[in-house]
């Protein structure tokens, strides 16, 4: 099974189809600025679930991150996960720093 993933960014989403279907197997919706892209929601259809739809839109959006030197703010909980359980994408997670005053 491949599955192929796009960038649709007039739909602010990545987009999984599974081999060359038309049909729209998963989505992660995200918001980009110019300095961090935050992912807000991700989704894989029920009948693609357990096939690697998920995994091939968190890689594919995290790595296009990486290459546009983007941070990472993963307000999505499977994104997030996923961050946690692959280490060497966890340099791109956005870190928020407060400044404390007296």
């Amino acid at each position: 099974m491949a599955v192929k993933v796009s960038d649709v960014p007039e739909a602010k989403r990545y987009e999984a189809r599974v081999d060359g279907e038309s049909t729209v197997a998963g989505v992660a919706q995200y918001i980009r600025t110019t300095e961090l892209v935050a992912f807000v929601h991700t989704e894989v259809s029920p009948a693609y679930e357990g096939r690697g739809v998920g995994a091939a839109l968190a890689r594919t959006a995290l790595d296009e991150a990486r290459a546009a030197h983007l941070l990472v703010l993963a307000t999505c909980p499977f994104i997030a996960g996923w961050i946690a359980r692959h280490p060497e994408y966890q340099d791109l997670v956005y870190q928020a720093h407060s400044r404390v005053s007296d």
